[in-house]
């Protein structure tokens, strides 16, 4: 079936999992918009991504649908509310075959994704083969796009914080010290990839001990009582903000700051879409989960690459931060 870009009036995309993989998407909607710039395009996203979603310039409308099981009255619902809608073309850029089975079952015209979970339902579909690790997720979900047509050469993430936000965060916080703020973030998704707590701790000490630099704790709900335990007795040039700051008050935190130091998690996407670099740490051992697929891509941006990741030792980071900083 042949697509006539000017045609195309309204654009449903798929994309409701966890933030960071949502993040690495932002390519992949700009060549959406920048191919198809006559349409609207719908979004339909985890709740804990809706703040994001809406703050990015190439996405029109943000509905909400979370990835867990629905009620087939919430479900009819969804499908009322997009048979409103007029989709001409969706594009399920997570496989997913509850939103496959709706999208024809809406009728819509064009159908993209991936040929999984019946994918023999879409019109458009390539093969997955994101477990390979081959290439960055950033390609792999540009190579959905290009499937029906969409393309661009600006690849780089981007998510707009605005001036206001960057003021009010820093007053909360007391994030003033320009060019001394450092992030860390210990925590990860899949604890086979953390470096350990522990080793974020004896390097915040060093950090604030010998390069005078005040460390700011980033993390989620989930880490707040942990982040409590394990950085006992930090006090000066130390800021906690585990658990107090939405996920775009992180973006703007993350902007104020000179470099983050994480293993592969969400806020390494995140300090992308501001172009803080960071110091990522990587298992590479994990087929489909090492840094190839999943590193960061903000400029000055460093990997450190161990197995076990356990082996890697405080002085090493250090000293990689130390030269970073240098440049």
């Amino acid at each position: 079936m042949k697509i006539v870009p000017e045609n195309i009036k309204n654009i449903l995309i798929l994309r409701n999992d966890r933030f960071g993989e949502f993040l690495l998407n932002i390519p992949a909607f700009r060549a959406l918009r920048q191919t198809f710039i006559n349409a609207k395009i719908i979004i339909v996203v985890d709740p804990s991504v809706k703040e994001l979603a809406e703050n990015i310039p190439y996405l029109d409308e943000v509905i909400v649908w979370g990835g867990d099981i629905h009620t087939m009255k919430e479900k009819f619902g969804l499908f009322m509310r997009l048979v409103k809608k007029r989709v001409d073309l969706a594009v399920m850029l997570n496989p997913s075959r509850e939103f496959n089975i709706l999208s024809w079952l809406l009728g819509i015209p064009v159908r993209a994704g991936y040929n999984r979970k019946c994918g023999f339902l879409l019109t458009h579909k390539i093969e997955d083969k994101k477990y390979l690790g081959e290439r960055h997720e950033r390609e792999y979900n540009l190579e959905l796009a290009a499937a029906i047509g969409a393309k661009t050469r600006e690849k780089e993430l981007f998510l707009e914080v605005s001036d206001l936000l960057l003021e009010k965060v820093s007053d909360a916080y007391n994030l003033k010290g320009d060019g001394r703020l450092i992030a860390l973030h210990p925590w990860t998704s899949d604890t086979v990839k953390e470096w350990g707590v522990e080793n974020f701790r004896f390097l915040a000490e060093r950090l604030i001990k010998e390069l005078a630099l005040t460390v700011v704790l980033v993390g989620g709900e989930k880490e707040r009582e942990s982040s409590r335990s394990a950085f006992p007795g930090f006090d000066k040039n130390f800021i906690n903000l585990t658990g107090k700051t939405s996920l775009l008050e992180s973006a703007a935190v993350l902007k104020r700051c000179i470099l983050l130091v994480s293993c592969d998690s969400g806020p390494v996407h995140l300090a992308s879409c501001v172009n803080t670099p960071v110091l990522a740490l990587f298992r590479n051992d994990l087929p489909g989960k090492t840094a190839k697929r999943w590193g960061p891509l903000s400029s000055g941006s460093e990997v450190i690459e161990k197995s076990p990741l356990a082996s890697l030792t405080a002085d090493e980071v250090f000293l990689r931060i130390r030269r970073m900083l240098k440049r």
